[in-house]
């Protein structure tokens, strides 16, 4: 019997040990990782850099209260600021996407505070989309566009509302004296892998611009070089300028860590920076941005800049669309996303699925037998998320599978 709360309805498998891009189970089975912890192991599993980055840390201060200068922190922040989001801001180091995103929504509620309604009472409501994730938490599940995570946790948090994702004249229509900001997701992973349009995030920047807004990204899973560039929007718009960003998942290559961002830019006529309305006492962890976890972040972050994995991101994203494309298949009506972040849409009704099973799971556990992690994105999409670093062979190797049990799959006429 299990002492673990059954919170997760898992594959039957229990992994041990992972090297690069494969995994390997108690029972000694083998198996091609296209799921990466859900977009978390970006440089594969275990790669000497992360290893040793982590051992030579853990010898030296694991961890350090928050309450003194850890110059880690300080290090990695300059890195993340000059060299991939590359506009003036500060961060906050956080655990988890979920902690990041509250401090996100936090931020856009001491915005408001601070850049009230005409009337003089505070702003609060903050914006997001139908089919969006953005977490766990009260605030995550509030902020989320999917009311599958909401059951059962009644009653729910006011200051939220779900517009339709890629639709600007909904968004323009849709502000109130109370909104506040607009929390989004460059490419929603957990929602199908949906990515935004160009001219959506234009419009998006525009209605901020107009209103006094906060433009909020949330790129958990989707940022530092899973969509190729190490931020996301810039792949879609170069020029957006988000007012804040939310990350984890892939930052710390397995470590968990996770962070948010504020620019600097004046907030009012006195020149205040809207990074400086979080000020001391306004938010707060314990683990946070350790010592440990710092070291862990710079050693992929740095490895990710200065290994050229960028081009491989592309590189292999074409590999598969193209792939995917010649294979002209009954079962596959798409493949959408961006890099590395892959959803392939699914023709379910032309599936054979055993009755009352989803035919994403139900496509998954066929390719775990077959020895292929993939794992769904809502009932009808495949999502493949290799390591940044995975080669030409792997993807063959995986889209070979992958190509075999869908064609198992196949509903007689």
């Amino acid at each position: 019997m299990s002492h673990v709360l059954a919170t997760y309805a898992r594959f039957p498998v229990n992994l041990v040990r992972g090297e690069g891009t494969r995994v390997f189970d108690d029972a000694g089975g083998s198996y091609l990782d296209f799921c990466s912890g859900i977009a978390v192991t970006s440089l594969g599993h275990c790669p000497p850099v992360l290893v040793e980055a982590i051992r030579r840390q853990a010898g030296e201060l694991i961890h350090c209260s928050n309450l003194y200068g850890i110059p880690l922190q300080e290090e990695l922040a300059g890195l993340i600021v000059d060299e991939l989001v590359r506009i003036p801001g500060k961060v906050f180091f956080a655990n988890s996407g979920a902690e990041s995103n509250d401090g996100l929504i936090k931020a856009a509620r001491r915005f408001g505070h601070a850049r009230p309604a005409a009337v003089g009472s505070p702003r609060y409501e903050v914006l997001s989309f139908s089919r969006s994730f953005h977490g766990r938490t009260l605030g995550g599940i509030n902020a989320t566009g999917q009311d599958k995570v909401k059951e059962g946790f009644d009653p729910l948090l006011p200051g939220f509302r779900h517009l339709p994702f890629n639709d600007a004249a909904a968004l323009a229509a849709a502000i109130r004296p109370e909104t506040a900001a607009v929390l989004l997701e460059p490419v929603q992973g957990e929602g199908g892998v949906n990515v935004a349009t160009a001219e959506f995030l234009a419009a998006v920047r525009e209605v901020c611009r107009e209103h006094d807004l906060l433009l909020l990204l949330d790129e958990v899973q989707a940022g530092f070089g899973r969509c190729g560039d190490p931020m996301a929007w810039r792949e879609i718009v170069a020029d957006l300028e988000p007012d804040g960003i939310s990350w984890a998942k892939g930052m710390g290559g397995g470590f968990p860590i996770g962070a948010f961002w504020l620019s600097d830019r004046a907030v009012d006529d006195s020149g205040t920076a809207l990074s400086s309305l979080m000020g001391p006492g306004s938010h707060g962890t314990t683990y946070g941005g350790s010592p440990l976890a710092c070291a862990a972040s710079l050693a992929v972050l740095r490895e990710f800049r200065d290994g050229g994995w960028e081009d491989n991101v592309r590189a292999r994203a074409a590999q598969v669309r193209e792939l995917v494309a010649d294979w002209e298949h009954p079962l596959v009506r798409e493949v959408r996303g961006l890099g590395l972040l892959i959803g392939i849409g699914l023709d379910t009704a032309r599936m054979a699925v055993p009755e009352g099973r989803l035919p994403s799971i139900h496509l998954s556990s066929e390719l775990l037998a077959k020895g292929l992690l993939a794992p769904p994105a809502g009932p009808e999409t495949l999502r493949l998320l290799p390591p940044l670093n995975v080669s030409e062979a792997e993807v063959d190797e995986a889209l070979a599978i992958v190509r075999a049990v869908l064609d198992d799959l196949k509903a007689e006429n």
